[in-house]
């Protein structure tokens, strides 16, 4: 198990790299071992070629002696153009190689050293260098491998131990060092993770940055904004479970206030004022609406709105409703409605999900509008298609601001006018969606806003629906 975790391969990989170093320094340090073992026998083979140059009478007895303090069979020299045997001595097997030191290059002398290496038992060998001290243009001579296969083995182990003492150190103190560097802040990020999400919503969890490696610096600087925004949506949502309690508690009490105003708006229809006889039956539509929809909140227990009531609706009454309604709260201002819809227009909708759509959408062209001072108008158009309804909602207005358009349809952040929640629009495109619709914000600007609601004819897929 320990070596399934970060530090354990860690270590495994600085052991195995560490060898392979030591591999790549063994090859070279045999070969220049055995380029210095060759280079002292051609001096020893010299030194005792120039005794006998010296002598040139010398018995048997002494010249084997010098060739075996040499080491060598044979020595010859080259002086003045004139090749000389100066040593001699019977060669026990055949010459296998012939090395000459004076022109070979590094990967030459790793291979042949290998060569010796791995070629079984002992031979013999030639081997030509330059005299030192340029005594001469040549030296060749005869030399058995055992020795230098035993010294090659002598140097080749002294130098793997060597090397296992200094990689094991080096891994030991990488491990220490990436330990406390690394693994260390690694697993202090992933304690601050755990203890956040046992309780996210307590802000003194979210993590501070600490770390002084840059790229673990920033792995907590990325998770302690991550955290930061996902508190404060923690706690966005436990005040909106707040505030949706208080609109049930809320909602109750204005049911029974709009109930008694009901029955006192309902005596008005039998008034003689033909103004108020004519409009009173709005009145009484207006209050229903409020009654219904206070009910359907308390009724209301998740975070989305109820499946609407497919019905066959006019559309061009639900507009009318709208826009006598809208026109009231303009009062005397200047503001004129447009309805261009086809009186035989029927759409397959929830008829007061309809009326709320479109109820927020005017409202909100009336409030923009109303806001400037300026005179304006609002229209309403509505068409249909062998695939949808449309309804298009255009006003004059000053267009929507950055915000809004920013967060068009988030609650509490895409308020169009100073002091709106922005959760007109926001219920808005939630009823459309369950109609399988989709409300799109065709444009926006100085010239004005154009709003598009589009309720499809045939069943769509959720993913279109969401589009």
């Amino acid at each position: 198990m320990y070596f399934r975790s970060l530090s354990g391969r860690f270590l495994l990989l600085t052991t195995a790299f560490v060898l392979l170093a030591e591999v790549l320094v063994l090859v070279p340090s045999l070969a220049r071992f055995r380029v210095d073992y060759l280079e002292s026998r051609l001096e020893r083979a010299q030194i005792a070629s120039l005794s006998l140059l010296a002598n040139d009478m010398i018995d048997e007895t002494l010249e084997a002696e010098l060739l075996r303090n040499a080491e060598v069979f044979n020595v010859v020299l080259l002086r003045d153009q004139v090749r000389q045997l100066v040593l001699s001595s019977p060669i026990p097997t055949p010459i296998e190689a012939t090395y000459d030191l004076r022109s070979i290059g590094p990967v030459q002398l790793m291979r042949d050293a290998i060569v010796d290496l791995v070629t079984p038992g002992d031979g013999v060998i030639r081997v030509i260098g330059d005299p030192v001290r340029e005594a001469g243009l040549l030296i060749e001579v005869t030399m058995d491998t055992g020795p230098l296969k035993t010294a090659m083995l002598d140097y080749g182990l002294r130098i793997l131990v060597l090397s296992a003492v200094v990689s094991i150190l080096t891994a030991i103190l990488l491990f220490l060092a990436v330990r406390h560097f690394m693994l260390r802040p690694i697993r202090g990020v992933v304690e601050a993770m755990t203890s956040y999400a046992a309780a996210p919503e307590d802000a003194r969890r979210i993590i501070q940055p600490s770390a002084k490696v840059l790229e673990l610096n920033e792995a907590e600087t990325a998770l302690q904004s991550l955290q930061t925004q996902l508190t404060g949506a923690l706690r966005q949502k436990e005040r909106l479970a707040q505030l949706g309690g208080a609109v049930a508690k809320v909602s109750h009490d204005l049911r029974n206030i709009l109930t008694s105003a009901q029955l006192f708006a309902d005596r008005l229809e039998s008034s003689a004022d033909p103004s108020v006889a004519r409009m009173a039956p709005k009145l009484i539509a207006s209050i229903s609406r409020a009654v219904n929809l206070c009910e359907t909140t308390l009724a209301f227990g998740r975070a989305e709105e109820p499946p609407p009531a497919l019905d066959r609706v006019a559309l061009s009454r639900v507009v009318g409703d709208v826009v006598d309604g809208e026109r009231l709260a303009a009062g005397e201002h200047d503001l004129s409605f447009s309805e261009d819809v086809p009186a035989g227009l029927v759409v397959r909708a929830d008829g007061e999900q309809l009326y709320r759509v479109l109820s927020n959408l005017v409202r909100n062209a009336r409030q923009a509008i109303m806001a400037t001072g300026e005179p304006g108008e609002i229209s309403i158009h509505g068409e249909e298609d062998e695939n949808a309804w449309c309804v298009t909602v255009s006003d004059t207005g000053p267009g929507l601001p950055p915000r809004a358009r920013e967060h068009l349809f988030t609650p509490f952040q895409g308020g169009a006018t100073k002091g709106g929640a922005g959760l007109g629009l926001t219920i808005a495109a939630e009823l459309v969606r369950g109609h399988g619709g989709r409300l799109d914000l065709e444009r926006t600007g100085p010239e004005g806003t154009v709003f598009r609601v589009v309720l499809p004819k045939t069943v769509l897929s959720v993913d279109a629906a969401a589009e």
